[in-house]
């Protein structure tokens, strides 16, 4: 287990950082005139983005040897993906004072497989890409 936390404790902590920040009653926090319309959809990428980094980054460091194959992006985009489905759920049925949104969902999926794609990207570029 430690050797786990060790990699991913990073991703372990972003993780709890978006369930909390999309959890939390914001108030009119929305509203206000330092946000564009779309912040909400752009913050939502972000978070995903920066969350499949960390996870991919504990896989790669995890292994000897360093690699990262196709099956592992496609495991790890389906867990993003999953897990902004579930927020929106808790969000529809829990968290009734946040909104589900379908839009929030895509945002969440784009941001993850822009992460995917970043990994690969930077993976197969260094050559650990072989598998």
């Amino acid at each position: 287990m430690k050797p786990f936390l060790k990699y991913h404790g990073p991703a372990i902590l972003w993780a709890l950082f978006i369930f909390i920040m999309c959890s939390a009653d914001l108030g009119d926090v929305g509203d206000s005139p330092m946000f564009f319309a779309g912040f909400d959809k752009l913050t939502h990428t972000g978070f995903f983005f920066t969350w499949v980094v960390l996870v991919c980054s504990g896989i790669i460091r995890q292994q000897k040897p360093v690699a990262f194959s196709y099956k592992q992006a496609i495991a790890v985009t389906l867990v993003a993906i999953a897990f902004g489905g579930l927020i929106e759920l808790l969000q529809l049925y829990i968290f009734t004072w946040r909104s589900a949104d379908w839009n929030d969902l895509f945002a969440d999926s784009l941001g993850a497989c822009m992460g995917i794609f970043g990994v690969m990207v930077t993976v197969l570029s260094i050559g650990d890409g072989k598998k």
